[in-house]
C-alpha cells in the first residue's frame, strides 16, 4: 500500500512539474514577435542591471529584457522554489559558491555546445579561479560576470610608526607587524580576522600548499598543510593579535587605528573613501602575504541560463553582450564591481588605478571555493570548530579531527 501511495505521489508531482514547466514562459513572446527574457539578479547589482540592459535592447530591438532584482537574503530560497516548480527565469545570477548546488540539481543549462558560436564564453578569457567556477561534472554551467578577491588593507602611517616601511609580504612579517601593532595598548589589535568569513581559513590553507582533490573526493583535511595553516590562523586569536568578538565596525576601528590591518574585497575601497575621508593618503592595499604562495580567494557572480528556458537563443545573446569587454568596463562604472574578463584589465580605468591594479595582480593568483555541493555545509562546520577553538579554548587537533570526520561523512550521505 505504501509503495502504491509513493508511486502515485511521484506521478502527481511529475505531472505538476511538467504543467508548471510548460507554463513557465507563456509570456515570453508578444504579438509583434518581440521576445522577452527574464533575468534574475541579486542585491545592488539587480537594482542597477536594467540600466546596463538598455543598450542591449537597442542593439536587439526584437528582444526585451525584464530584470527582477532579488535581495541576497531571499535569493537562495527563491532559486530553490524555481528549481522545485520548474518555473524559473531565462537568465539567473549565481554567486560562485552556489553554482555546484544548483548545477547538481540540474537547474543550469549546459553551455558546452555553444562555446564555438560564442568564443567569449571560453574559459581562457577569464582568470583561472573564475574559470574553475564555470564547470560542474564536465558541463559548462555558467559564465563569470564579475569577480572579487581578498587583499590586505593596511594603515601606511601606523605601520611606518611601528617601524615597517612596507606592507608585510610573508607570514612571518605579518605576524611580526601584527604583534608590534597590538602592543600599543589595551583594545589595540594587529590584524582583524572575521571569524564568520568561511573562506579565510581556506586562504591560509592554500597559501600553505593545501590542495583538495574534488574529483576523487579526497578532502585532505588531515594533511599537514591544512593543520599547520589552521594553527597559524588560530594563533592570532590565541596571542591576542585579533579580536575574538566582532567589536566595533571595522571602518571605525580602522579609522581609530585599533585594527590597522584587515583582509577584505574590492568593495571596501569605496567604503573607506566615503566613510573615512580623513584617512586619505594614510592607507593602502597589498597582495596577500605568502607562505608557500600568496594565494587568495576568487569569488563574484556568474550568469547561467535556466535549464528549461524557451528563449535560449535570446539568453545566449544577452550573456554574450554582458561579457564583452566594453560592457564589463561600463558595468565597472555603474556598479564598481570588477570585470571577469582578463583583457578588460588592460584598460587604463583599471591599470592606472594603483589600488585596483593591486587587486588585478592578486587575481592572477587565486582559487575559488571547491566545486562541490557539500562545500557550504563543510565550511560552516569548520567555522563552528574554529569558534570552539578560539572562543571556547577547545583543543585544536581534536576539533579538526572531528571536523575532518564530519566533512567526510557529508560526502557519503
Amino acid at each position: 500500500m505504501k509503495k502504491k501511495t509513493s508511486a502515485l505521489l511521484a506521478v502527481c508531482l511529475f505531472t505538476i512539474s511538467m504543467i508548471l514547466g510548460a507554463c513557465s514562459n507563456d509570456e515570453s513572446s508578444s504579438g509583434d514577435g518581440t521576445k522577452e527574457i527574464t533575468v534574475w539578479a541579486m542585491g545592488e547589482e539587480g537594482k542597477k542591471l536594467s540600466e546596463l540592459s538598455k543598450q542591449f535592447e537597442e542593439d536587439n530591438p526584437d528582444i526585451k529584457v525584464k530584470v527582477q532584482a532579488i535581495p541576497w537574503e531571499n535569493a537562495h530560497d527563491k532559486l530553490l522554489t524555481a528549481v522545485a516548480s520548474q518555473k524559473g527565469p531565462d537568465v539567473l545570477q549565481l554567486g560562485t559558491t552556489w553554482v555546484p548546488e544548483f548545477a547538481d540539481a540540474g537547474a543550469l543549462l549546459d553551455l558546452s555546445s555553444y562555446l564555438e558560436e560564442y568564443p567569449e564564453f571560453k574559459p581562457e578569457n577569464y582568470f583561472e579561479g573564475a574559470a574553475d567556477s564555470m564547470t560542474f561534472n564536465d558541463q559548462v554551467v555558467g559564465v563569470p560576470w564579475y569577480v572579487e578577491t581578498r587583499v590586505l588593507y593596511y594603515r601606511t602611517d601606523l605601520l611606518k610608526e611601528a617601524g615597517f616601511e612596507e606592507p608585510p609580504a610573508t607570514w612571518d612579517e605579518l605576524k611580526d607587524a601584527a604583534t608590534t601593532l597590538s602592543e600599543r595598548g589595551d583594545d589595540y589589535y594587529g590584524l582583524d580576522i572575521d571569524m564568520n568569513d568561511q573562506i579565510t581559513p581556506f586562504i591560509f590553507a592554500w597559501q600553505n600548499g593545501y590542495e583538495m582533490d574534488v574529483e576523487n573526493k579526497e578532502l585532505n583535511f588531515d594533511s599537514p598543510e591544512f593543520r599547520e595553516a589552521l594553527k597559524y590562523y588560530s594563533s592570532y586569536f590565541d596571542e591576542g593579535l585579533s579580536q575574538t568578538t566582532a567589536g566595533v565596525d571595522i571602518v571605525q576601528a580602522f579609522k581609530e587605528g585599533k585594527k590597522p590591518m584587515f583582509f577584505s574585497g574590492p568593495w571596501m575601497i569605496n567604503i573607506l573613501k566615503d566613510q573615512a575621508p580623513d584617512l586619505e593618503g594614510k592607507w593602502d592595499v597589498a597582495v596577500m602575504p605568502e607562505k608557500k604562495s600568496n594565494t587568495s580567494s576568487i569569488g563574484g557572480s556568474n550568469f547561467s541560463i535556466f535549464h528549461n528556458s524557451e528563449n535560449v537563443d535570446e539568453a545566449l545573446k544577452y550573456l554574450s553582450y554582458m561579457n564583452e569587454v566594453d560592457t564589463q568596463l561600463e558595468w565597472l562604472e555603474i556598479s564598481n564591481t570588477l570585470p571577469s574578463r582578463v583583457e578588460a584589465w588592460e584598460d587604463p580605468a583599471l591599470s592606472d588605478d594603483k589600488m585596483l591594479a593591486t587587486l588585478g595582480e592578486q587575481l592572477e593568483n587565486t582559487k575559488g571555493a571547491p566545486q562541490m555541493k557539500e562545500f557550504e555545509a563543510m565550511a560552516q562546520e569548520l567555522l563552528s570548530s574554529i569558534e570552539r577553538i578560539n572562543v571556547g579554548d577547545a583543543d585544536l587537533d581534536k576539533e579538526l579531527d572531528q571536523f575532518s570526520k564530519k566533512a567526510n561523512e557529508m560526502l557519503e550521505d
